[in-house]
């Protein structure tokens, strides 16, 4: 089982739900190029420019440590990571668990992305002047609990600990891609993990990625915010498990 973390965070986000599965999986936590302790001179601006990228960093680590039958678990824009992984190897998935995913941000006709293309340009522009002030500001925003300041804060640091220039490219990656096209292509089963009140990546979105799946299902968790393997992580695990085959109870 590979779990993937989103934007700003590292694979310490998953402490709290990937040891539910260690004794039935054999589990693998990685940092993403420029977050954690990742290599930051493995960094290449070019090689990051796409998502693809990335997919090819999941695909790499599989390959090194001879994954098969791989069950997937992506979180925000590691979901869409996971997606293009699956569709260049379907023979390494058994299962894809997309959490808060997006394939596309901006808002275009009858897609509800949840975002004007002018709300994301000046999300970039405001995380590209003072990526710190922007941290702070929306880091509790797209946590949500705001009565549970805490998580909040976890977030703000995690993404204060990014490297910013990386972080700042990885936005804009992330923000301005468009992957609807690829979701058709996805053979692999997929679980979508749907929070409610999320701000990144709202309901319509989680249930038009379901609809574009052929193997796609959805759960609507009770879970706000946009993390609930932080702030929900009894309830993701319970949502995961049905789906992998344990038993119901």
């Amino acid at each position: 089982m590979v779990f993937s973390h989103g934007f700003g965070c590292d694979q310490n986000m998953w402490r709290f739900v990937a040891p539910s599965f260690e004794q039935d999986y054999r589990t693998v936590l990685f940092d993403a190029v420029g977050a954690g302790n990742s290599d930051i001179l493995a960094y290449d601006r070019n090689r990051y420019g796409t998502l693809e990228g990335y997919a090819d960093d999941v695909l790499e680590i599989c390959r090194e440590l001879r994954l098969e039958r791989v069950v997937f678990v992506g979180h925000s824009v590691s979901a869409m990571v996971g997606v293009l992984a699956a569709i260049k190897e379907p023979e390494r998935f058994d299962k894809l668990v997309l959490i808060g995913p997006s394939p596309c941000y901006i808002n275009d006709g009858d897609y509800v992305g949840g975002f004007s293309r002018e709300d994301i340009l000046q999300l970039v522009e405001s995380l590209d002047d003072n990526y710190l002030g922007w941290s702070n500001s929306m880091a509790p925003v797209i946590m949500g609990n705001p009565d549970r300041p805490e998580l909040g804060t976890e977030l703000t640091n995690s993404f204060c600990r990014t490297d910013p220039d990386i972080a700042k490219h990885f936005a804009k990656v992330t923000f301005l891609s468009d992957h609807r096209a690829e979701l058709p292509k996805v053979r692999t089963p997929s679980l979508v993990l749907q929070c409610s009140n999320d701000v990144i990546a709202g309901e319509a979105v989680g249930e038009y990625v379901r609809r574009k799946l052929p193997a796609g299902q959805m759960v609507l968790l009770k879970a706000t915010g946009h993390c609930p393997n932080l702030s929900a992580p009894e309830e993701t695990v319970a949502a995961m498990k049905p789906f992998l085959g344990y038993a119901r109870g």
